[in-house]
């Protein structure tokens, strides 16, 4: 057990000396703006894009749904933690996705997980875009699928590599709608057009696409009218609707054949219902202030033009994602703590959550940030890049 100890030392120390070590660091609260060590930041690492998180609406809707149903469901949905709220999300999320059924997972990552494995078999193909996020390519692994991935965006790639299946074999196809890490969106209609061609089934994770982009926050699929050509649109409720969870929107029929063969939602107690009644209270006030989402991107294409402007890599960000990419891990590191000194709390992001020589600092932007916000967000990033040899 000692040379066990050691070696996982002489791990940590390699991962530190490599700028690559982590560590769990604790905030007081949670929003677009906290206060730490009696100083007001400007957090631009928070998924609460549209800062539902603590809207007074959603979080009556949660104590409702507390106060009615228990802390907890109990247990999983396929034995007695199927409440009515449950049911009731579930319906209102296919309304909101534009497809006959939805059904919850308890996070995004276990959703993955689920949906994947349950659809393939050992001799099935799965073409995933390179920089799908790390539970979808977990997910295809446990699906034990035959694993292609075509490069990032590239619906010319993905065409050639379906163009050497056997006829005879199923695939699926899977992207995000929108990349966690760059804040790019995906062709998803030219990758329709493919998916079709070849009969393959699309998935399209928009974890980060949910709430802002479509009509009533439907995401980019809905936006687009793909919801016949996407079989599978898979989202959470832990970004921009403020709460906890994963879902996807499907048919009536995959529904079903989730319910009997997705391990992570039938061996995993259902989501407590607090959580379950903030979702529904985030899908209402979305319904009631549908220019939530606009007003959002708005804001982000505005300081992404002048970061950019300054001189910033933003790679092909188009969303309220803004990747500044640096690329030595150390000198990100700097940059990040730098700015925290400054008024700006951002993580660095350093591999392999990216490839290796695009550390960067991952801008999100959330309605939490009034324009002056952003606007001296942008002053304080262009001289302290200046400062760090950045720009």
């Amino acid at each position: 057990m000692a040379a066990r100890e050691d070696a996982w030392i002489a791990e940590l120390q390699q991962l530190r000396d490599r700028g690559l070590e982590r560590q769990i660091r604790q905030y007081p609260e949670a929003g677009g703006k906290i206060r730490v060590d009696d100083r007001l930041l400007l957090n631009f690492s928070s998924n609460d894009y549209l800062g539902l998180a603590r809207n007074p609406d959603v979080m009556a809707s949660s104590e409702s749904a507390l106060r009615r149903w228990g802390a907890g469901s109990g247990a999983s949905r396929l034995v007695t933690g199927s409440l009515p709220c449950h049911d009731e999300l579930d319906q209102r999320l296919a309304v909101c996705k534009g497809y006959p059924a939805a059904l919850v997972f308890g996070s995004g990552f276990l959703a993955n997980v689920g949906i994947i494995p349950a659809l393939l078999e050992r001799t099935d193909w799965i073409v995933v875009d390179r920089l799908a996020h790390a539970s979808l390519i977990d997910a295809a692994i446990l699906s034990r699928a035959v694993l292609h991935r075509f490069q990032h965006n590239d619906a010319v790639h993905l065409d050639a590599i379906l163009g050497k299946k056997p006829s005879a074999v199923k695939c699926l196809i899977v992207t995000e709608s929108v990349f966690s890490m760059d804040g790019d969106l995906a062709p998803l209609k030219a990758i329709a057009d493919v998916a079709q061609r070849h009969e393959a089934l699309l998935m399209v994770d928009e974890a980060h696409a949910t709430g802002i982009f479509g009509p009533g926050g439907g995401g980019l699929v809905r936006e687009l009218n793909l919801e016949s050509c996407v079989a599978i649109a898979m989202g959470t409720l832990s970004k921009a609707l403020g709460s906890y969870g994963g879902f996807v929107a499907c048919s009536e029929t995959l529904r079903s054949i989730l319910v009997n063969r997705a391990r992570s939602l039938i061996f995993s107690t259902s989501l407590p219902p607090a959580v379950i009644g903030a979702a529904l209270g985030a899908l209402q006030y979305l319904e009631t202030h549908p220019s939530l989402g606009a007003m959002l991107l708005d804001r982000s294409a505005r300081f992404r033009a002048r970061l950019h402007a300054a001189g910033f890599q933003t790679g092909g960000s188009a969303s309220q994602i803004i990747p500044l990419i640096v690329g030595d891990n150390h000198k990100t590191l700097r940059f990040a703590q730098r700015l925290q000194k400054h008024g700006i709390l951002t993580v660095a992001i350093r591999p392999p959550t990216v490839p290796p020589g695009t550390a960067r600092l991952r801008l999100s932007v959330t309605l939490d940030h009034s324009p002056e916000d952003l606007e001296q967000a942008a002053d304080i990033l262009v001289r302290d890049a200046r400062d760090e040899g950045i720009l």
